[in-house]
């Protein structure tokens, strides 16, 4: 599944990074403590948090994950902004807590 397709299934806002929504998705990883993610996620990963801090970016992009999806309408800072356009790194946002999002994912078989 690639990004776009995602962000069309789940009804998801993009916030940044929009020209990468071709990246294909490759699994999945849950996490906010970033010392965590970056020890356990993986390339290609769609990575579900609601850290959106320039942090997060730089973790997204030192391990190539394919998106970032902010729960619980977690905001994405203006640094983060800029730097996610400037790394490519799709951004997109949901109300759902990442619990519920999961679970949505789960339900239609995603991923």
């Amino acid at each position: 599944m690639t990004v776009k397709e995602l962000i069309e299934e789940m009804k998801l806002e993009i916030v940044a990074g929009e020209e990468n929504i071709d990246n294909v998705i490759k699994g999945g990883y849950v996490g906010d403590l970033l010392s965590f993610v970056m020890s356990h996620a993986k390339e290609g990963n769609l990575w579900i948090t609601i850290q959106g801090h320039i942090n997060s970016i730089a973790v997204a992009t030192l391990l190539g994950m394919s998106a970032i999806v902010l729960t619980e309408g977690s905001v994405l800072t203006e640094d983060a902004h800029k730097k996610a356009n400037d790394e490519g790194i799709p951004v997109l946002s949901t109300n759902l807590s990442s619990f519920d999002f999961i679970c949505k994912l789960s339900s239609k078989g995603i991923l």
